[in-house]
């Protein structure tokens, strides 16, 4: 078997070009998750606000996160109300403006399932309240 050395030289770069591309799409696929993530944070807070703006309302809201997260937890908690729970740790937030006390009263944490990539949730405010709750 008779390969010249620029033949092995080509299949040598192949191998590292398909290698560093591999990489790249995980890496990408990656940081896809974790702006999903911050969107969901984002918007969750945006939608809190406006519903603690307004003196009474209901809203059910569908946010799109990844497949890898079970479940939306609200927990009392000193540092964070907010966390994802997962096969890997993704993260966590606080949400202002909730009203975790009354949220968590019965169960802490206060989970909301991730069906296929989607959390539906909806956000309840009452006259004479001042914070939203989160529901189910």
């Amino acid at each position: 078997m008779n390969i010249s050395f620029g033949m092995i030289f080509s299949i040598i770069l192949i191998i590292i070009f398909l290698s560093f591309g591999i990489y790249a799409i995980t890496q990408f696929l990656e940081m896809q998750k974790d702006i999903q993530i911050k969107k969901f944070l984002s918007d969750l807070q945006s939608d809190v606000d406006k519903m603690w703006k307004s003196p009474k309302g209901s809203t059910p809201i569908v946010y799109i996160l990844p497949t890898e997260i079970i479940s939306v937890c609200f927990k009392v908690d000193d540092f964070q109300n907010l966390e994802f729970n997962s096969e890997k740790l993704l993260g966590g937030g606080n949400i202002e403006n909730i009203d975790i006390a009354n949220m968590t009263s019965q169960e802490n944490p206060y989970c909301i399932q991730n069906i296929k990539g989607k959390t539906s949730l909806v956000l309840k405010k009452d006259y004479g309240e001042t914070l939203v709750k989160i529901t189910r």
